[in-house]
């Protein structure tokens, strides 16, 4: 008699924790269930750009689902949208501080996530806090050390502060020939770093420097007109800019800049950027360092523009003749 009590007690206990397993898995379902369907309706605002509604189904989807690392982030993304750079209130501080906030969170979940440490360092950059934002952009260069494009990113991110020090200076040239090192045939990478050095305070050696990696881009891809028109416009920007030089030096440079912009009209004759540059290399600059030419370069320069002018007429007309199409289709 004692022995069937006990088992009868036993089997209700078994079954009373059966049901409250049954139960709690479905709540756990229907709360994940709510968790999904408010964040998936999150990301269409966030696509819609309604931003302070996303945050709303963003709030909501943690709710239901506190370990949801995509909605920590783009919760923070969207407090983000919302910061307005350089402006100093209140009001901006705790749209920030909100933006760190979620982003943090979305880090404990996921501490190696490159996507929301770039996006925390993004945000670091944007409240000008150097430090911070250097701690994480270099911690993704840790994660993928092998990966070019972080190189890039890093490098932005010390130009973006190279201005007025020469020690960032460096540190953003390093992260750009570390990107060519990784990968030595890859042409953008040059076409990055001098593009770099074109943006720097404006200097002739700095022009040159950058000419010396437009010339490694060109023998790598020795048929690119785009290629050549970047050296071309490079020697114009240098023999334009600064006047103060001797005019021998000057006009070499020009004549540089003809030659390679020349060179790109001849890879692609139906290019139209070099004709635009050559006319404006024409009138700016060789015309005035050799005015006994001046007939002779206006009436090049004037072809040059006329034959850009109808480039770029043909090209219209070709882009209405798709869209025509495209609703015809």
């Amino acid at each position: 008699m004692r022995h069937n009590r006990t088992y009868f007690v036993f089997a209700l206990l078994l079954v009373f924790t059966v049901v409250l397993f049954s139960t709690s898995c479905e709540k756990l379902d229907a709360n994940k269930l709510k968790a999904n369907y408010h964040f998936s309706k999150a990301n269409q605002l966030f696509k819609d750009g309604k931003f302070r509604t996303a945050m709303t189904e963003y709030e909501r989807t943690l709710k239901y689902n506190p370990d949801m690392m995509q909605a920590y982030r783009f919760l923070g993304e969207s407090y983000k949208s919302l910061y307005k750079v350089g402006v100093d209130t209140p009001e901006n501080q705790a749209v920030a501080d909100k933006a760190l906030e979620a982003f943090k969170k979305a880090l404990d979940v996921e501490p190696d996530n490159k996507e929301i440490i770039f996006s925390l360092g993004d945000m670091y950059d944007k409240l000008k806090n150097f430090e911070e934002a250097e701690k994480l952009y270099l911690h993704i260069l840790e994660l993928e050390p092998g990966n070019m494009g972080n190189y890039y990113v890093v490098a932005e991110f010390y130009k973006r502060y190279a201005a007025e020090n020469e020690e960032l200076r460096a540190k953003a040239e390093s992260m750009y020939l570390r990107r060519i090192e990784l990968d030595p045939e890859n042409p953008q990478g040059y076409a990055y770093v001098a593009n770099y050095f074109e943006n720097l305070a404006p200097a002739p050696e700095v022009y040159d420097q950058a000419a010396k990696y437009w010339d490694m881009r060109i023998a790598l891809e020795p048929e690119s007109p785009e290629a050549w028109l970047a050296k071309g416009v490079n020697r114009w920007s240098r023999s334009y800019r600064f006047q103060n030089l001797p005019a021998a030096d000057r006009l070499k440079t020009a004549q540089e800049a003809l030659q390679a912009l020349e060179k790109a009209n001849e890879l692609d004759p139906e290019y139209p950027e070099p004709y635009s540059w050559l006319s404006v290399l024409y009138q700016s600059v060789l015309i005035k360092l050799e005015p006994d030419k001046e007939a002779r370069y206006k009436a090049e320069a004037d072809r040059a523009m006329e034959r850009w002018n109808d480039m770029r007429k043909r090209a219209a007309e070709r882009k209405k003749l798709e869209d025509e199409l495209k609703k015809v289709g």
